[in-house]
């Protein structure tokens, strides 16, 4: 059975961005601090980092992300809006993107197609399973579109990034999922962000 699978970059606090969170400002204000290690894992000091990263992106054979993470602003679509990535997204894969207003499918350079879902997150989900087949399905955020996966007892397995700063307020992970056990697999701790992993019990 297809795993899914899930992994947010978090303040000590919890939170997966800052405040205020716009076109010009996607992680909103500070959350940039919460992504910058995936930036270095070439450093010195930084093969955990490197290795937990590889891992994460190995076997994935699709992606789900809410609207805000693929971005252009709310509303009907501007459709020369084709993400934050450029011509050629990190993704290779097909990508499920939730939202209201319908798109037609968006292909990119290097595999990536994103695929506008506009009737709930399980559809995503049926849509997303079927285009991965026997590899895994990987939600990719943002935290509001991960926590309406963990609500519907849905994530297989959730792995956090704990960044070692606070945030104070902006987009919490677990906000309004209930109750929850996760069972503890991996920590692999560097200097300058602590990697959780968890299996969701059911």
């Amino acid at each position: 059975m297809t795993i899914v699978t899930s992994r947010l970059s978090v303040s000590v606090d919890g939170f997966a961005a800052g405040p205020n969170q716009s076109v010009e400002d996607p992680f909103g204000e500070g959350g940039m601090a919460l992504s910058n290690w995936m930036l270095e894992t070439d450093q010195p000091g930084r093969a955990a980092d490197a290795a937990v990263l590889q891992e994460a992106n190995d076997g994935v054979g699709s992606h789900i992300m809410g609207r805000k993470m693929f971005g252009g602003g709310d509303g009907p679509w501007d459709e020369t809006w084709t993400g934050w990535w450029g011509e050629e997204p990190p993704y290779h894969a097909p990508v499920f993107v939730l939202t209201r207003h319908p798109r037609d499918p968006l292909p990119m350079k290097g595999g990536t197609t994103f695929n506008f879902v506009t009737d709930g997150i399980e559809s995503a989900l049926d849509q997303a399973r079927k285009a991965a087949g026997d590899k895994k399905v990987a939600i990719a955020g943002g935290a509001g579109t991960v926590n309406q996966y963990l609500a519907a007892g849905l994530l297989d397995e959730f792995c956090l990034h704990v960044v070692p700063i606070t945030l104070g307020v902006g987009e919490r992970v677990f906000e309004g999922v209930g109750a929850l056990t996760l069972e503890p697999v991996r920590v692999v701790a560097s200097p300058t962000v602590t990697h959780l992993k968890y299996r969701i019990v059911r």
